[in-house]
């Protein structure tokens, strides 16, 4: 082995990453439609694709900053997190209702199946 070789082995990246590329494609309304539909489609053989951003599909970070270093989602998914849970900010409590007002029980509603659907829970609104 060559010191170049085992220089190579040593820094090898245990955590690799999934690189994604971000391309924007033109098509056709028939193609389009199939797309929409299915959620994928067939390209043109030898077809060119501008690649508008490359990425990790795991962490999420751009090829130039952590081509060489490990994966963090692979590692600890802190980072898609907004880091340190035990030292970021807690959410403030709701507030307190005005003094003097009563809290009435609702009725409960189902969300799923033919009863959300009549009951217009499950429907988006126009």
């Amino acid at each position: 082995m060559t010191d170049e070789s085992s220089h190579r082995l040593a820094t090898t990246i245990s955590h690799p990453h999934k690189w994604v590329v971000a391309a924007e494609i033109t098509v056709e309304e028939a193609v389009a439609r199939v797309a929409d539909f299915r959620g994928s489609f067939k390209t043109k053989v030898e077809q060119r694709i501008d690649a508008l951003d490359t990425y990790c599909r795991n962490c999420r970070r751009p090829f130039a900053d952590v081509s060489d270093y490990d994966c963090e989602a692979l590692v600890d998914n802190r980072h898609l997190i907004g880091g340190d849970q035990s030292v970021r900010a807690k959410r403030k409590p709701a507030p307190a209702p005005p003094p003097g007002t009563k809290l009435v029980e609702g009725g409960t509603y189902s969300r799923y199946g033919l009863k959300a659907y009549v009951a217009d829970v499950s429907r988006p609104h126009m």
